[in-house]
This record gives C-alpha cells, structure tokens and sequence, in this order.
C-alpha cells in the first residue's frame, strides 16, 4: 500500500507534514554521484512530482559510485533509469524526463514551468553557471553541490550560502562567475572544506559520456577525470536531500 511506504516518515514528522512534502514537485539537474543520491532520498521521502534532467547515459566508470549505475543499465540514458527506479520506490510518483543538456538554449526547458526546489548536481561549470545565473533572476529555490571529488573526509562537508564558503575550489570559481553576472547571493550549497591536490589528477579528452572518442565537438573537450569515493559523493547528495525535505516540508526553522 501506499500510504505503508512512508509510515515512518510520518510518524516523525507528522501526517501534515508528509502531505506538504507529497504537494511538491522537485526538479534534479544531474543524474550522476551526488545528483542521484539526493533524488534517492528524496523519492523515500515521499516527494510525489520530479523533473529528471541528464543527457548522460550510465557508463561502467560510473559503478564506483553512482547509485543508478548497475550492469543492467549501462549503456541506458540516466533519465529513464532514475525514472524507473522512482517508480520502483513509489508507483504514485510523477516523473517527468528531460533528455538534454543545459544550457543558454535548453534552461528555459528546464525551468518552465517552475518547481517548487531545485537540485544542481552538474559538475561542468559552463552549465552549471548558466542554470544558477536563471535560477536566481526567476527567484526559485535551490540547493547547490559543489566538488565532491578527491575528498575523503566527510567530517569536513559544510553548508552556506556560496558566496560564504571556503576552500574549495570550485565554489570559489563558480562565486567569480556568478558576480560577473550580477548574482551576489541566495544559493545555498553543499561543500567540503577538505585540503585536495589537483595536481594527482589525469587529464584526458572525454565525451559527457565518460567515453574516450572524438565525438561531439561541442561537448568533447579537455577536463579532468577526479578519483571519487562512493561514500563522499553519497553523503553530499543525502545532505542535499536531507536539506530539501527540511525545507520543504517547513521542518527547518530558518525557511
């Protein structure tokens, strides 16, 4: 039954409450270590609407670490795997699948029409800039991951607005870029403040399918391939998780 699937949750944080959190629709940009973590989480906690944005497929590189990679669905567009297993943990649930990748063009798409919360997990910084950029013109709220790779201290993860974190590296990027585009605050985001060495990570020509060909001249390009461990990435995209069912179902006192 149903209403059995979420019988703890409710006992804890009441029947209204599980009803608030039902009432509300949840978009998830990125699919991948802490992007599906954070949908898990979600999903068990009763959220009953999701917008589901990857144009990744699951490769084996990411069995290590991503919660919807498993040998029955490599080679599987990640939308579709995150919306099966929704409905494997909720057949109520309504998922909507959006097979493309963000950018100026598509983030209307994305955002249209408006949920109630949403979910950056992208981990490439053109796109990531671009949706945060209309995040913040549109007023909609969202929580933010920052690197999770090359950390293993889960000691050391910390939440702030982004413009207050600190030692990591891809925020304070990410903060640079976002002032360019006048956006000076009102992202919370999920971070470590964990010291990391970059220079002991490889550099290789990758595709956004983790695939080593020359194909897709737009989306081929040099980055780096960072060592990951399948506990830190989770526990950020649980954070996150955690976070969004606090605030969405009114639990946290600050919202």
């Amino acid at each position: 039954m149903i209403g059995n699937r979420f019988s703890r949750l409710k006992r804890l944080i009441g029947p209204e409450r599980l009803d608030l959190l039902r009432s509300k629709t949840v978009t998830v940009v990125g699919l991948g270590a802490v992007g599906g973590y954070a949908l898990e989480g979600l999903a068990r906690a009763g959220i009953n609407h999701f917008r589901l944005v990857d144009f990744d497929k699951v490769c084996l590189t990411n069995i290590n670490r991503q919660v919807l990679a498993l040998e029955s669905t490599l080679g599987k567009p990640k939308v579709e795997v995150a919306r099966d297993r929704i409905k494997d943990i909720n057949p109520d649930c309504r998922v909507e699948t959006l097979d493309l990748f963000v950018d100026a063009e598509t983030v209307d798409q994305v955002l249209f029409p408006q949920p109630d919360l949403i979910i950056d997990a992208i981990d490439s910084l053109n796109p990531k800039i671009e949706l945060l950029v209309r995040i913040r013109e549109q007023r909609i709220p969202v929580i933010s991951s920052m690197g999770a790779a090359l950390r293993t201290d889960p000691t050391l993860i910390r939440v702030d607005d982004i413009m207050d974190s600190w030692k990591c590296p891809m925020a304070k990027r990410i903060r640079k870029r976002l002032r360019r585009r006048g956006v000076e605050g009102g992202i919370p985001c999920v971070y470590s403040t964990e010291d990391i060495d970059i220079a002991h990570s490889g550099i290789e020509i990758v595709d956004e399918l983790g695939q080593g060909h020359e194909q897709g001249i737009e989306r081929g390009r040099v980055r780096q391939v960072l060592g990951s461990l399948p506990t830190v990435t989770a526990i950020f995209g649980l954070t996150i998780a955690n976070l969004a069912i606090l605030q969405l179902s009114s639990l946290d006192p600050e919202k």
